[in-house]
């Protein structure tokens, strides 16, 4: 077991969240997923309409933790050197050599802003760094520092100037995380906080020793087989060719989870449990982390994508039917 203990990281969790939310006004079922995520070591994609905070919580959450943070505006012209960095040439004594010069990739968090505007090649020079953890430039491979994290935002509505993010890319974020729009409250606190005199700011919570420490603890919790067996009954049935898959899934689904999405549900209900002060996992730890884990990883059929189908409603029809 990690040095660290539930109590201490319960405390560290919530003092990352009072931080945020000195900034952020609401937002809880945004908040939390992406803490867990973070805790879990995993990458998030939020998405949600312009205006509603989405790169102010990532830059807040850069202030209440001790990190080196780095933003990544993208855009239809951006190149993969732009973020990977590249090799420059320099002159040292009279003898030339190529020497390379980091990218802004290379920070513990990463914000990639609109993700989704930057060409397909572009989004692709982010797959090894997320699934790896390190960058390959002109066949030399550099390590990334831990902690790393990408916590990408992209905009649903606006369709012109943006590549839709391949399918290979949405499974290795750990969380995809809707941001709705506030409610009168929260729209009232909201326009108190930022019209006044005084901005607000987040104070340190953590460290990323900090963050490594949970992040070890909560691959230690235990889950019991039968635990561990319902969430790989739920990833394979999101196919529509498995046996337990509801009538929703085989209706409107072409392709479901892939194991990165058992994954995401097996480490994302372990910090769950321990923000609960559990050092177990139960049944509503994965419930709980069920919607962001798994909506991003359903491929809709020509059905689906015609009706417009929500995959969030597929899979809640799915933890209603799936016995535990």
């Amino acid at each position: 077991m990690s040095e660290l203990s539930v109590e201490r990281f319960c405390q560290i969790a919530e003092q990352i969240e009072n931080e945020v939310g000195r900034v952020i006004v609401g937002q809880a079922e945004v908040v939390r997923p992406v803490l867990v995520s973070i805790l879990a070591g995993g990458h998030v994609l939020l998405e949600g309409v312009p205006g509603l905070g989405k790169t102010m919580l990532i830059r807040t959450l850069g202030q209440a933790l001790e990190l080196k943070f780095s933003r990544i505006q993208f855009t239809p012209d951006l190149m993969p050197s732009d973020i990977l960095g590249t090799e420059i040439l320099t002159d040292q004594d009279g003898r030339r050599s190529f020497q390379f010069r980091p990218g802004p990739l290379f920070a513990n968090l990463v914000l990639a802003d609109e993700i989704n505007r930057a060409t397909p090649k572009t989004q692709s020079a982010l797959l090894e760094a997320m699934q790896e953890g390190s960058v390959t430039v002109a066949q030399q491979t550099y390590r990334l520092e831990e902690p790393f994290f990408v916590m990408a935002t992209q905009n649903p509505l606006e369709m012109e100037g943006t590549y839709p993010l391949p399918e290979a890319q949405l499974d290795r974020f750990f969380f995809k995380v809707n941001v709705n729009l506030p409610d009168v409250g929260e729209m009232a606190e909201i326009l108190e906080r930022t019209t006044g005199k005084d901005t607000p700011a987040a104070g340190r919570a953590a460290s990323g020793a900090d963050i490594v420490q949970m992040r070890e603890l909560a691959r230690t919790v235990p889950v019991a087989s039968h635990v561990r067996e319902y969430i790989a009954k739920l990833v394979l049935a999101t196919h529509p060719e498995n046996l337990h898959a509801s009538p929703l899934v085989q209706k409107y689904v072409r392709y479901g989870a892939s194991p990165r999405g058992g994954q995401a549900l097996m480490l994302g209900a372990k910090v769950t449990a321990l923000l609960a002060g559990r050092y177990n996992v139960a049944f509503e730890d994965i419930q709980a982390v069920a919607l962001p884990a798994l909506r991003h990883r359903l491929l809709l059929n020509f059905d689906g994508l015609a009706e417009g189908v929500n995959p969030d409603s597929v899979i809640t029809e799915l933890l209603g039917a799936l016995p535990m």
